[in-house]
């Protein structure tokens, strides 16, 4: 973890660091170093802060809290993250409406209880443009967004804390913005739209390669979607919930696995979120066979590609039937 935290965090600012030295003077070159930059920001959200803010990267708390700030250091919010993917979309997995990673707006549509609207049909296809600008929307928008709605769902506790949370968000993104950007509309000595345009290309590249490993986990067919009862209860097993509500995918590249950090065994992440994920491989055996052992599901796809196949399928099916409103 160590090592691969090194190898991220250079991937990322090195880039950055060359950049707004000035001494760029080739577009192509600008828009390499960028992109570079990207798989490094990319790297960071998968194996490095997910680890941290889990609390999974050290047995100490502290590290855990300062390297959960790389979320920040890469335009995003730790804080933010943590509500929306530690507390709502682990716990309540694919489940409408409490899930937030299912939660998207009216033009996409993740969960056969979501209304369907006739644009859904093509969102197969258009999805991926929203993929492409999710990183975008998250160090713009999104976070501010998120941190409002989770005041008012009584998430963040008390008023005092939510005005502080704020600061330190709004401080954040200047942090960021001054050296992704500014610096290099500064230092750069090109057009300022290209410096523009290949920041962001930068985030094309992260957001559509991050959206692709996070969605494939869930939005599969063979996953399940559950409704809870009335009195919003779901009658099911937790364990047994992630089991059915997740998929795993390329389990034999262990490249493919270190790049990005170890989600491709997402069964096992959502199962033991508490254990950083250079174990999930060898855990990933006994897992599969005890759920094979009781007659539990597993999902899993042997190749990223079929993974990718699977979601787009999934996508249309999504975009062409009706609203269920009966418990899976």
């Amino acid at each position: 973890m160590v090592s691969k935290t090194a190898v991220m965090l250079f991937t990322f600012f090195a880039p950055l660091v060359l950049i707004n030295t000035g001494i760029i003077h080739h577009v192509f070159l600008l828009f390499v170093l960028y992109v570079i930059s990207g798989l490094g920001m990319a790297g960071i959200g998968m194996g490095v802060m997910h680890d941290a803010i889990h609390g999974s990267y050290s047995r100490h708390r502290k590290v855990n809290k300062y390297l959960g700030y790389t979320m920040n250091l890469i335009g995003a919010n730790a804080t933010v993250w943590k509500i929306q993917h530690n507390m709502l979309h682990h716990t309540y997995t694919n489940i409408q409406q409490a899930d937030d990673d299912i939660n998207v707006p009216f033009f996409l549509r993740f969960s056969p209880h979501a209304k369907k609207h006739w644009l859904h049909r093509f969102q197969h296809v258009y999805v991926w443009f929203f993929y492409s600008i999710s990183t975008l929307m998250w160090i713009t928008a999104k976070d501010f967004v998120r941190l409002i709605r989770y005041k008012n769902m009584g998430l963040l506790n008390r008023e005092q804390k939510y005005k502080k949370e704020l600061f330190k968000l709004i401080g954040w993104k200047l942090l960021y913005y001054s050296y992704a950007l500014v610096l290099p509309l500064i230092m750069v000595p090109l057009s300022p739209w290209i410096v523009i345009l290949a920041f962001l290309c930068m985030h094309v590249v992260t957001g559509l390669w991050i959206s692709s490993i996070f969605q494939v986990a869930h939005i599969m067919p063979a996953n399940e979607y559950p409704l809870a009862d009335k009195d919003g209860v779901i009658e099911n097993d937790w364990f047994l919930h992630q089991l059915e509500t997740t998929s795993n995918f390329s389990p034999r590249s262990r490249f493919f696995s270190w790049l990005i950090g170890g989600l491709n065994y997402q069964v096992e992440h959502h199962l033991l979120p508490n254990i950083c994920h250079v174990h999930y491989r060898k855990i990933s055996h006994i897992v599969a066979k005890t759920a094979h052992e009781y007659g539990l599901p597993y999902h899993i796809k042997k190749t990223f590609a079929s993974a990718i196949a699977d979601h787009v399928r999934m996508l249309r099916r999504l975009g062409k039937t009706e609203m269920t409103m009966v418990s899976s």
